[in-house]
C-alpha cells in the first residue's frame, strides 16, 4: 500500500513537471527562457509543479481514477497557453481570465480572420476535432480500466490537499504581502503584467488575475481626503449659443507613412494633415479599442484600473460621469453611433450608464454601404450627417468607426488607388495598401464632414482622431518600426510616443482647427473639446484643465510633463504628485466609491448615482 501510494505520488509529480514545462514552452515560445524558469533560484518554477501535483491529486479524488484528472487539467491548461501566447504576440499582453468576458467579440471578428487565413482557419477546425475526438476515447479507455479509488483512499487525499490549496489561496491576494508567497519566490508584478507572467509563470499569474474584477481604494482614500482635494472656481457654463459637438473615434487611423522607407502615393491623409491639431496617445496597441473610448467619454483613466482590465466589461456597472450624462443634462440630445453591433464591448449597457439618449448600432441603422467586408466610413458619415440635420436641439454626437478594423489582408479593396513602395515582402506590401486604402476612406470622410459644417449656421466642433495603431503585424517587423509584431508596454518615452501617437484633429467652424495641442491622453480629450467649444465645467475643463496645465500623458507606466520630462514608474513611487494623487481619488470615488466628490465635481450626475454592482 505504501509502495503504491509513493509510486503514484512520484508519477503525479512527473507528470505535473511535464506539464508545466509543456505549458511554459507554448506560451513563451523560447526553450531557453522555460529552462530559465526552471533552473533561476529565483522564479517559482518547482512550486508551480508541487500546485499543480495537488491539484492532479484532488482531481483524481474527486474523478474517483488515478491520473485521470490530467485528461482534464491537460487539455485545458495547454489550450489557454496557446491563447495566451497568440495573444501575446498580436496585442503584446498575456492572457486575462477577464478576456473570456468579450469572448463573444472575438467570435464575431471571426469572418475577418477566416477570409485571411482560409488555411489556418481549416487546420483550426480539423484540430479542434480530432482532439475532441481522441480526448473522449481515451476518457473512455481510462475509466474502464483503471481501477476505481476507494472512498478511504480518496477521503484522504481530499483531507491532504485540500487545505494546503486553501492556503495557497489565502495567500495569493496581491494587494497584500505575504512572507510565505515572497518565500515561495511567487512576487506579484501587477505594474507590469508582462514581467509578471515571465518571471511567475504563465499558470501563477494568470491565477494572480482572477482577482482584477475587484478594485481596492487607493492608499489614503477617506471622505477626509476627497474633501481636501482643491475645488477649482470653474462652474457650468455655456455660450448664449450652444455648439454642436461631434466626436469621431476613427478606427485603427494612423499615419503610415510614419513607417520607415515606406512612401505611399498618392497622400492617404492629406485633410487629418493639413488640419493636424496634435496626437492622441493611446494607452493601447492594436486593439482594445472601448479602453480608449472609455477615457475619451469620461475624462477618466485606464492606468488607475489593474492592467489588463476592461472598464467597459467589468467596471461600468452603475452611472458615472461622462460627456453625454453632462451636455444632456445641459439640454443636448446624446447619442452614440456604431456600424457594429450593439452587445460587442458591452456598449448597449455601457453608453446607458454614461447617459446616452440612444444608441445607433448595426441592429437599428439603416443598411449601411460596405467598403470591403465592414461598413463603410463615408456611409457611417452620410448618417451623421442625416441624423444632425434632423436634429432640432443642440447635440451631442460619439461616433466610432468600423470599416478600417483589421486585420488588414491583401487586396481587401478592389481597384486601389494608392501605390506603396517599401523594401518589403509583396504580401507585406500589399498588406500595408489595403490599410492605406481604408485610411484614406476616413480622412476623406473627415473632408466631407467639415465641408458640411462649414456650411451650417450653428456653431460646429469637430474632434477626429485614431484609437491607436493599426494591428499590421509582420509589416512593422519588415520596415524596422518595431523589432516584434507589437510595441512593448514599457518604453523609452520617445519610443512610446512613437507607437502610440495617433492623428488628433480638433476643429470648429467658428474658429477652424486647434493648433499646437501636441500629445495627449485621451483622458484630456473632454477638457480640449469643451474649451474648443466655449463650455466650462467644474472637472472637465476645470480639474482636467488645471492638471493637463502640468501633464499631458497619464500613462500606467509613465507620465509626461508639459515640458517632455517624463515620471516612469510613477505608480511605484511612495511620494505621488497631488494632482496625480487626486486624479485618482476622484476618480476610484466616481466610479467605486461614495460618490462625495460628485457635488462639487459632476453636479450633473444628481439622482442618477447609485450604488457600483461589478
Amino acid at each position: 500500500m505504501a509502495i503504491r501510494c509513493l509510486r503514484y505520488s512520484a508519477m503525479t509529480l512527473v507528470l505535473s513537471a511535464l506539464l508545466v514545462f509543456a505549458i511554459e514552452l507554448i506560451f513563451r515560445g523560447s526553450l531557453s527562457s522555460t529552462a530559465n524558469f526552471f533552473l533561476q533560484p529565483f522564479k517559482p518554477g518547482w512550486t508551480t509543479v508541487m500546485l499543480f501535483a495537488l491539484a492532479l491529486v484532488g482531481l483524481d479524488a474527486l474523478l474517483g481514477r488515478s491520473y485521470q484528472a490530467l485528461l482534464v487539467v491537460a487539455p485545458l491548461t495547454l489550450t489557454l497557453a496557446f491563447i495566451g501566447h497568440q495573444k501575446s504576440l498580436y496585442l503584446g499582453d498575456p492572457l486575462y481570465p477577464t478576456d473570456f468576458l468579450f469572448a463573444r467579440q472575438i467570435l464575431d471578428l471571426m469572418p475577418l480572420l477566416v477570409r485571411e487565413r482560409p488555411w489556418t482557419a481549416v487546420a483550426m477546425v480539423v484540430g479542434i476535432v480530432v482532439s475532441l475526438t481522441l480526448l473522449v476515447v481515451i476518457w473512455c479507455q481510462w475509466r474502464r480500466r483503471m481501477p476505481a479509488l476507494g472512498y478511504k483512499g480518496r477521503l484522504a487525499r481530499l483531507a491532504f490537499v485540500v487545505p494546503l490549496l486553501a492556503f495557497f489561496v489565502s495567500i495569493m491576494d496581491y494587494g497584500t504581502f505575504s512572507w510565505t508567497r515572497d518565500r515561495l519566490q511567487i512576487i506579484p508584478m501587477m505594474w507590469d503584467q508582462k514581467e509578471n507572467y515571465a518571471s511567475n509563470g504563465f499558470a501563477l499569474a494568470f491565477a494572480m488575475n482572477v482577482p482584477m474584477a475587484h478594485v481596492s481604494a487607493p492608499d489614503g482614500y477617506s471622505a477626509k481626503a476627497i474633501d481636501a482635494i482643491p475645488r477649482s472656481a470653474t462652474t457650468i457654463g455655456m455660450p448664449d449659443q450652444k455648439p454642436d459637438i461631434i466626436i469621431v473615434m476613427s478606427e485603427s487611423f494612423w499615419d503610415p507613412t510614419r513607417l520607415p522607407g515606406v512612401s505611399i502615393q498618392p497622400d492617404p491623409i492629406p485633410t487629418v494633415r493639413a488640419l493636424h491639431s496634435g496626437h492622441v496617445v493611446s494607452p493601447e496597441f492594436g486593439g482594445m479599442t472601448a479602453n480608449v473610448e472609455f477615457e475619451a467619454l469620461t475624462g477618466f483613466s485606464n492606468a488607475f484600473l489593474p492592467a489588463g482590465s476592461i472598464p467597459y466589461q467589468q467596471y461600468v456597472r452603475a452611472p458615472i460621469p461622462s460627456l453625454a450624462t453632462f451636455l444632456r443634462g445641459e439640454g443636448y440630445e446624446a447619442r452614440a453611433i456604431h456600424p457594429g453591433t450593439s452587445w460587442f464591448w458591452n456598449r448597449s449597457l455601457v453608453y446607458k450608464d454614461f447617459g446616452f439618449d440612444e444608441f445607433k448600432s448595426e441592429e437599428n441603422l439603416p443598411a449601411l454601404k460596405k467598403r470591403g467586408p465592414l461598413a463603410s466610413d463615408a456611409s457611417m458619415t452620410e448618417e451623421i450627417i442625416r441624423e444632425a440635420d434632423a436634429t432640432e436641439k443642440p447635440f451631442f454626437f460619439f461616433a466610432v468607426s468600423l470599416q478600417n478594423h483589421g486585420p488588414y489582408e491583401p487586396d481587401r479593396y478592389a481597384n486601389p488607388t494608392h501605390n506603396v513602395q517599401a523594401p518589403i515582402s509583396q504580401w507585406a506590401r500589399d498588406s500595408l495598401r489595403s490599410y492605406a486604402e481604408g485610411a484614406s476612406d476616413a480622412d476623406k470622410s473627415l473632408q466631407r464632414l467639415i465641408e458640411w459644417a462649414k456650411q451650417r449656421e450653428r456653431p460646429t466642433v469637430i474632434a477626429f482622431f485614431g484609437d491607436h495603431l493599426p494591428p499590421l503585424g509582420p509589416v512593422y517587423v519588415e520596415t524596422g518600426f518595431l523589432k516584434s509584431n507589437v510595441a512593448p508596454r514599457k518604453e523609452a518615452a520617445d519610443k512610446m510616443l512613437l507607437h502610440h501617437e495617433t492623428p488628433l484633429v480638433v476643429w470648429s467652424n467658428r474658429e477652424g482647427p486647434v493648433e499646437d495641442m501636441g500629445a495627449t491622453s485621451p483622458a484630456f480629450l473632454p477638457y480640449h473639446i469643451l474649451k474648443s467649444a466655449g463650455i466650462t465645467h467644474p472637472y472637465y475643463t476645470g480639474f482636467l484643465g488645471e492638471l493637463s496645465q502640468r501633464y499631458r500623458v497619464v500613462d500606467r507606466n509613465m507620465l509626461m510633463e508639459q515640458d517632455g520630462e517624463t515620471v516612469a514608474d510613477w505608480a511605484r513611487q511612495k511620494e505621488i504628485d497631488p494632482g496625480i494623487r487626486n486624479f485618482r481619488l476622484l476618480q476610484y470615488d466616481m466610479m467605486f466609491g461614495k460618490h462625495r466628490s460628485a457635488s462639487d465635481f459632476f453636479p450633473e450626475m444628481g439622482e442618477r448615482l447609485h450604488t457600483h454592482t461589478s
